[in-house]
């Protein structure tokens, strides 16, 4: 629905003088965040989203006084989100109640007794790692020091950049690094992990993070051992009240800065001017919106989308640029005509989806100490696991994440019972069909619920787990599919190989047509919540015709007092 207009007392950016118009299509992060900065940046923004909540992947369910965030659950790369909330004037601390979580996760793992808890602090880290092999403790102060090294040069050079110029990729600082950098992109995940640790246990915890990535170790590129400087030297951060927070905190801003929110409002149609039959372009008459900006011409020009309200009537919403932050194989191959998709379903064909998931929602009563608020159930034959699900096998048994946010945070959880979230990857195939509330899902995907919930009884020392159950909802494949439009019906979207990751990785603008431009996990600069803010940047820069691969500037007044906020 509506929301109200632009706040007078806000101050645009000099970017826009005039009233120029940008329709966003998806009320994910995002979306959400592309329109906050855009509006800020002085242009008129709608944002339209299909479904009746905002949010996207990063949604919430509620039940019986349990509360569940249904997608992300890890806070990592910090900066990340200081740096898009000073943006709009405010800050993390300003806008967030973060907890540092300490140990940031714990790892259970099959044929070992003892679990591994992960902490805030790299020093005990390496000591726990000196103790599972000697040596390793060293060799994991070395691994860091490379993961951190490499994190800063991709947040200067690679992270904040459309490489729609050759200016970062020649900075003496990446060609100096340009030979490392190869083999970083080069050689597998796994590999470069195992030639530095020797147990079993620590390859699973350094080569995880391609999880987050939708992809596996041997298929990560080895530059993802970045990651590793994120969760094992500065911990794992939690949003008090669940990342339903941070949504709500986005929605406030964009709606501060003037954006229209209309939910229940689906995008049917991109529509464009094309060349006539003369070969001379169709142009409408307006303010000349994209002088200026990294938009060049093209065989096409948006005008506008064409969205379905909640009540079945049609509207189009007038547009000198359009963008798209739902899944880009939706929007390519159902929004564009086949003459005007930079991304058809033959491009699709030869690229690879990341995971599906069997997502699993318990309200348990009593208190579950033998979990942390993260924890990871890894399978002794990860291989195996993996191979599975490229194949289009579910997994059994299937390496497990659990988060327990009541460990945490009170709020999501009636007094003496406890909030979990399971996640089981499975392969990105709608057909393993859907989820529903007390076992009313798909049979397939109950049985792989009922499998999950058995293996962290028996791992965890919950024996009585599954008799605890008071609130239990699932979700498949189907669902994401359905409800997100997400490609295969993948959790995350396009997994991050070599051939999808950095400048190979779908572009965010499109080929064909002027004006339009790509938001999100499909896009650069790639998959997790932090990446979708920089996407957002990413066309907030477009824009503004900045071609750096340098982030935005922040306003004075707020740089000028981050060190008093932290």
């Amino acid at each position: 629905m509506p929301r109200p207009g632009t706040d007078p007392t806000a101050s645009p950016a000099d970017a826009r003088a005039d009233d120029s118009a940008v329709v966003v299509i998806g009320g994910g992060i995002s979306g959400l965040a592309t329109a906050a900065l855009l509006a800020h940046d002085g242009w008129s923004v709608d944002l339209v989203e299909a479904r009746d909540e905002l949010g996207g992947r990063a949604g919430s369910w509620e039940q019986d006084g349990f509360r569940f965030d249904t997608g992300p659950s890890w806070y990592l790369m910090p900066e990340v989100f200081d740096h898009f909330f000073r943006l709009l004037g405010t800050s993390s601390a300003e806008q967030l109640d973060l907890r540092l979580l300490d140990p940031g996760y714990r790892v259970l793992y099959d044929g070992y007794e003892e679990p591994l808890d992960v902490h805030a602090s790299a020093a005990r880290n390496a000591d726990a790692f000196e103790r599972i092999e000697a040596g390793a403790g060293h060799r994991l102060v070395e691994y860091l020091d490379s993961a951190a090294t490499t994190y800063d040069l991709a947040l200067a050079h690679f992270l904040y950049t459309s490489f729609s110029a050759l200016r970062g990729s020649l900075d003496p600082a990446v060609i100096a690094r340009a030979p490392r950098l190869l083999t970083l992109l080069l050689q597998p995940l796994e590999t470069f992990v195992a030639r530095r640790f020797q147990d079993p246990r620590l390859r699973q915890v350094l080569g995880y993070p391609a999880v987050f990535l939708g992809s596996s170790p041997d298929r990560t590129p080895s530059m993802y051992h970045l990651m590793s400087a994120l969760d094992l030297t500065g911990g794992v951060q939690y949003p008090q009240g669940g990342f339903a927070r941070l949504i709500d905190a986005i929605v406030a801003l964009a709606e501060r800065e003037g954006v229209r929110l209309h939910t229940g409002t689906r995008a049917t149609e991109i529509l464009t001017t094309q060349r006539d039959t003369a070969g001379h372009r169709r142009r409408r008459s307006g303010p000349g919106a994209l002088r200026g900006t990294d938009l060049p011409a093209r065989d096409a020009e948006v005008q506008g989308v064409e969205v379905r309200t909640a009540d079945g009537g049609h509207r189009t919403l007038r547009a000198d640029v359009v963008v798209a932050t739902a899944d880009l194989h939706h929007v390519e191959t159902t929004l564009l005509p086949r003459t005007l998709q930079t991304y058809p379903e033959s491009w699709w064909r030869r690229r690879t989806s990341g995971p599906g998931a069997v997502l699993v929602m318990l309200g348990v009563r009593g208190p579950l100490p033998q979990l942390e608020h993260h924890t990871l159930f890894f399978t002794e034959d990860w291989r195996e696991n993996f191979g599975a699900i490229r194949a289009g096998r579910v997994p059994s048994p299937a390496s497990t994440y659990v988060c327990r946010p009541s460990a945490t945070d009170p709020s999501v959880a009636p007094a003496g019972h406890e909030n979990l979230f399971v996640l089981v990857p499975v392969p990105s195939d709608p057909s393993l069909g859907h989820g529903g509330v007390d076992g009313a899902g798909t049979p397939a995907i109950e049985r792989i619920a009922d499998e999950a919930i058995a293996r962290i009884a028996e791992q965890a020392g919950i024996p009585d787990l599954d008799e605890r159950v008071v609130v239990r909802r699932t979700v498949g494949p189907a669902e994401f599919s359905e409800d997100l439009g997400a490609w295969q019906g993948s959790m995350l979207g396009p997994a991050h190989t070599l051939r999808q990751s950095a400048f190979f990785r779908a572009g965010n603008a499109s080929r064909r047509v002027r004006g339009l431009l790509y938001a999100g996990s499909s896009t650069l600069p790639g998959i997790g919540l932090p990446m979708c803010l920089i996407s957002a940047e990413l066309v907030a820069k477009r824009l503004r015709g900045d071609r750096s691969s340098a982030p935005l500037p922040e306003p004075a007044a707020r740089t000028a007092g981050v060190g008093d906020e932290t």
